[in-house]
């Protein structure tokens, strides 16, 4: 799908249009700084790089116009999208709240997770909350802080594998699909049940959820599900084969910077077509996908495991530096397999800069999967730095004819 998406939108008025794709642009860009992207565009399919950025331009009247520009993009190529995934979870989850409209239900409700299939696990409380209790506000915030795993599977484990897909379809995310829990070796019949859970507030029961089953499978027309030479299997033990990805989630570089505008941009789509969250949802988001994690107290982390940089690739890489104090970025990162993707809301308060950056890249030299033998700090991470500040300089630079509101984004975090 090579083509440009062209929005022009403000708080009444929406008006869509679509062009042709610029495919020229970035290339350009990248290949003027050969000292920095060099390697990698002698490579291309080496390292899978796919890049999306959209320039926004305000009027006058603050009306946002979106121009977008594409490198090497293939939503049917596949690249194991980590972590990424969870920034669906965190709205679907928040949308099923709101869908069930049950009366004392929210994110906040005590959520207490059963067990009643094999590999299952219960959750009973959760010693990072304030009250030591889980949540679905809680689960959120880390996610979106620190990408916490278990927190992520709990909110599958809600929302329902069925209703988790049906949703990416209902979105316009045609090219993902979200099929297992992350990091517990979650596949086949297993990810298709979902656990019972139960919602409290104090000693009330509010909602008693049963097991869900979901037998579809979520087929999509993707290349690329075959990689490398081998990989390690579930002993350690070396498999000279190709690594198969067929049965892992999908979430396309395009479908992800959609699912970004929607959030951030809300009011940029017909009603029909925007989330179903609250002021209080999309406050909460915005919250903790922008915060550092040493802003946190609960979940409390440490410095020198979740530094404030830590998740903000796509400008810092993993340099632990101090953040620019004028800068916030809405984020969310995954990191797994040898591949690095960041999707990224960018936001300079100072300069009056804002632009979406969604990229991939991957490095596996070996070619052997499930190893940790991955480059991410000679190939990964300095493309993904290079990459956030080549763009922002020409953000700087091409200036603003006239300077956004980003008030709506300006967020305490004390």
């Amino acid at each position: 799908m090579r083509k440009i998406l062209f929005f022009t939108f403000s708080l009444l008025s929406l008006s869509t249009m679509a062009q042709k794709k610029n495919t020229i642009f970035l290339k350009k860009l990248l290949e003027s700084k050969p000292e920095l992207f060099s390697s990698i565009l002698n490579h291309p399919d080496k390292n899978q790089v796919q890049i999306l950025y959209t320039q926004i331009n305000r009027d006058k009247n603050n009306k946002a116009h979106f121009k977008t520009y594409s490198y090497n993009l293939d939503p049917h190529h596949y690249f194991y999208p980590a972590s990424t995934v969870k920034l669906a979870a965190v709205i679907f989850a928040l949308e099923k709240v709101n869908r069930l409209n049950i009366n004392g239900l929210s994110a906040k409700s005590i959520m207490i997770t059963d067990s009643a299939y094999k590999g299952q696990t219960k959750v009973l409380k959760d010693t990072s909350a304030k009250n030591g209790l889980p949540s679905i506000e809680h689960y959120i915030k880390k996610i979106l802080l620190t990408s916490d795993n278990d927190a992520f599977n709990r909110l599958f484990e809600f929302i329902g594998r069925g209703e988790i897909n049906e949703k990416l379809k209902q979105n316009g995310l045609n090219n993902s699909r979200i099929l297992n829990r992350l990091a517990i070796g979650d596949a086949g019949e297993s990810a298709k049940h979902t656990n019972p859970i139960k919602f409290f507030n104090g000693d009330k029961l509010i909602y008693n959820q049963p097991e869900q089953y979901d037998p579809k499978e979520y087929e999509l027309s993707l290349s690329n599900l075959v990689m490398g030479k081998g990989y390690l299997d579930s002993a350690d033990k070396l498999v000279n084969k190709p690594f198969n990805m067929g049965g892992k989630n999908a979430f396309a570089v395009n479908d992800q910077q959609m699912l970004m505008q929607k959030l951030i941009f809300p009011e940029a789509f017909p009603i029909n077509e925007r989330f179903n969250l609250t002021k209080d949802d999309y406050t909460l988001i915005y919250t903790y996908m922008s915060m550092y994690p040493t802003e946190s107290n609960f979940p409390k982390y440490k410095a020198n495991e979740f530094w404030p940089t830590y998740a903000k690739m796509l400008f810092y890489g993993r340099e632990k530096i101090v953040p620019d104090q004028s800068i916030r970025i809405f984020n969310k990162y995954g990191d797994s397999y040898g591949f690095i993707i960041d999707n990224s809301y960018f936001v300079d308060f100072k300069n009056g800069v804002e632009y979406f950056l969604t990229a991939v890249i991957q490095s596996n030299e070996d070619g052997i999967y499930n190893d940790n033998k991955y480059e991410y700090d000679t190939v990964c991470f300095p493309f993904m730095k290079n990459l956030g500040k080549l763009i922002y300089d020409l953000e700087l630079k091409k200036g603003k004819k006239f300077r956004p509101n980003l008030n709506k984004l300006r967020i305490d975090y004390h």
